[in-house]
């Protein structure tokens, strides 16, 4: 019978896992995602692209088995950056806080061999794919769209966060919408939930929208439906 050996001690050990996973969705997705690979030089103090290919698992994973295998006596510094048609990848984790300017996911790489495992075990990371300025919304789809800019300098936000949350009127469930602006600050937001009531009830709904550009640095914009659907809308960045 074939031993099998735990994975941190297997020639194939993956310092890093992704985990794509398609927010509009709610699946996990390999499919059409592409990952790029960078190290960072300390001498050079800058990234450097690398032309380490990714592996997809069977369980719908990216991983980069062998890297740092032959590492030096510390860790390697690492950043995966991911790309899809329509989407835009949220590189902080769900319990860190958005910051606008990450550029992918970073990783360290410990080294091993086949006697010594490496230091730190890996982690499946989970990377969430929001619905970008161009993404195909299907027939049906509510959607408001816009631009984020800074209130001060009247510039555009480059991948800023927005965000619209509710709760549904029935049942109570919470819902949640998110978005990343494109490099002209555009954004466009799925709305598949209902908002706010009118009071007295008619038939506008009020949503409020969040952008956030990192923490301290955010703006917010109420708009109602279905009179402000084709409208374009301006969030504005502020310092808090």
């Amino acid at each position: 019978m074939t031993r099998f050996y735990r994975i941190e001690r297997s020639v194939l050990y993956s310092p890093a896992w992704f985990v794509p996973f398609d927010e509009f969705t709610g699946r996990q997705r390999t499919a059409g995602v592409t990952v790029a690979l960078d190290r960072f030089d300390t001498g050079e103090n800058t990234w450097l692209p690398q032309d380490t290919q990714a592996v997809r698992t069977p369980s719908a994973a990216i991983t980069f088995p062998g890297l740092g295998r032959r590492g030096g006596p510390g860790p390697g510094r690492f950043r995966a950056r991911f790309g899809a048609a329509g989407y835009a990848p949220l590189y902080p984790a769900d319990d860190e806080p958005f910051v606008a300017d990450a550029l992918g996911v970073e990783f360290l790489t410990y080294p091993y061999d086949d006697t010594q495992p490496p230091a730190v075990p890996a982690e499946p990371r989970l990377v969430r794919l929001l619905p970008g300025a161009a993404f195909p919304y299907g027939p049906g789809v509510r959607t408001v769209y816009g631009v984020v800019v800074d209130a001060a300098a009247r510039t555009p936000v480059a991948n800023a966060l927005v965000v619209a949350d509710g709760t549904t009127g029935v049942d109570g469930v919470p819902w949640r919408e998110r978005t990343l602006t494109d490099a002209l600050g555009v954004f466009r937001l799925a709305l598949r939930w209902e908002g706010e009531p009118a009071d007295p009830p008619d038939d506008t709904e009020t949503f409020r929208l969040l952008a956030t550009e990192r923490p301290g640095r955010t703006g917010s914009l109420a708009i109602r439906l279905p009179g402000d659907r084709d409208r374009g809308h301006v969030i504005e960045i502020v310092s808090e």
